[in-house]
Parts: C-alpha cells; sequence; structure tokens
C-alpha cells in the first residue's frame, strides 16, 4: 500500500483516503479516536465498528446487492480498504436533471436493492443518494458503517424512512414520486403485504417526529 494518502471526506466518526493498493485505487477508511469518550471504550468501540462494517459489506454482497469489496482490514488500527467505485454519486445524477424514466428505473431499482437487503436481515441506516454510485449501468450500495443486522419491522421502517426524509431534503421536487417507485420495487422483492406494514411504520415514524417537533415548539 503507497504510503501517500489522500484525504477526500471528513466525515464524523471516519476519514477516507484515495490510496493506491497493489497498483489499484482504493479507500481506505479510518476510525478516528474521540477526546470524550474514554480511551479504552473508544478503541474497543471502534474496533468493534470496524468488524462489523467489513461484515456487513460481506454479507450484502452475499445478498446480491452490489457493495464495494473490502480489500483489507486492520483492526488494532480501525482502518478498512475498500474497492474504489470511480461513478457518479446518485445524488450528483439527480441534481443535473433527469427524465421521469430515468427517476422511474433508477428508483425502482433501488427499492429492490433495500428489499434484498432487508430480506437478508440487514438494515443499512444510512439510506440516502450519496451513498449510492451509478457505476456501468449498475448501482452501488456504499457507506454501512451504521448498518447491522435486523429483521426487526421498526428498523426496516427507520432504514425507509431515512431513505424519504433524505429524498425531501435533496431532491423535493421529485422526493414523493420517487419514494413511491423505491416502495414499488421494495414490493417486488418483500412482497405487497409485508411493504405495505412497512410504509405504515414510516407513516408511524413520521408522526412521531411531528409530535417531538410540536412540544419542543410548546415548551
Amino acid at each position: 500500500m503507497d504510503e501517500g494518502l489522500k484525504l477526500i471526506k471528513r466525515g464524523a466518526e471516519a476519514y477516507l483516503y484515495l490510496i493506491d493498493f497493489h497498483g489499484f485505487k482504493a479507500i481506505l477508511k479510518k476510525r478516528i479516536p474521540k477526546d470524550y469518550r474514554h480511551p479504552e471504550f473508544d478503541i474497543k468501540l471502534r474496533q468493534r465498528r470496524t468488524i462489523n462494517e467489513a461484515r456487513m459489506l460481506y454479507y450484502s454482497k452475499k445478498a446480491g446487492v452490489p457493495v464495494p469489496t473490502v480489500l483489507d482490514v486492520d483492526v488494532d488500527e480501525t482502518y478498512l480498504i475498500i474497492e474504489y467505485i470511480d461513478g457518479i454519486v446518485l445524488r450528483d445524477l439527480i441534481d443535473k436533471g433527469v427524465s421521469e424514466d430515468v427517476v422511474r428505473n433508477v428508483f425502482t431499482h433501488v427499492g429492490e436493492l433495500i428489499g434484498k437487503l432487508h430480506s437478508n436481515s440487514i438494515v443499512h441506516g444510512d439510506l440516502t443518494t450519496s451513498n449510492m454510485i451509478l457505476y456501468n449501468n449498475t448501482l452501488f450500495f456504499i457507506d454501512f458503517g451504521l448498518s447491522e443486522k435486523s429483521n426487526e419491522l421498526e428498523d426496516q421502517g427507520v432504514d425507509l424512512h431515512l431513505m424519504l426524509r433524505s429524498l425531501e431534503s435533496t431532491h423535493p421536487e421529485i422526493a414523493y414520486r420517487a419514494f413511491n417507485y423505491v416502495l414499488k420495487g421494495y414490493a417486488k422483492v418483500m412482497g405487497r403485504e409485508h411493504t405495505l406494514r412497512v410504509r405504515d411504520k414510516v407513516k408511524e415514524i413520521r408522526m412521531r417526529g411531528r409530535y417531538v417537533e410540536e412540544r419542543r415548539r410548546k415548551t
């Protein structure tokens, strides 16, 4: 591995570096220490999250969801090296302006991929168009730092609620159409009955948020 690291993103929990890994472009994701956490707890937490993300990427690929390949993991140093996907971020693609056919096809496929995750008891934890990359007509999901194993309806609802919130904040002009396409794709994998249950859970989660917001305004 080339020691020349090029920082490309500073996240809340980790820094991303573009590196050369045996002649191939790769991403080194390094989880950084937090001064507000006890050092012993901090290192164990970062190690656990590093292991978890590598596992979730493996499980997701096994489930048939395109994700970056894990190339190396160093638990002691709390970093992992993953394949660099040299495509266009879905958020940027939508921002450029696309036809309704593209919106329908892309977000229906997004729903199918989410369905594949959920059908294999995987919740992503950060479903946004910034965490999806289109490369050679293949849509990759990235950033599994918050992912976990769960088949709970609540967790699946939260996953899809985050998707909707992301669409509302970054693509308000197509948000609800796009989300309906997501649900249609999701139903292809998870079935209509389960999709209706998850959709109702999304509505419930939204109502909870509105209730909390109203309480804040009154206090």
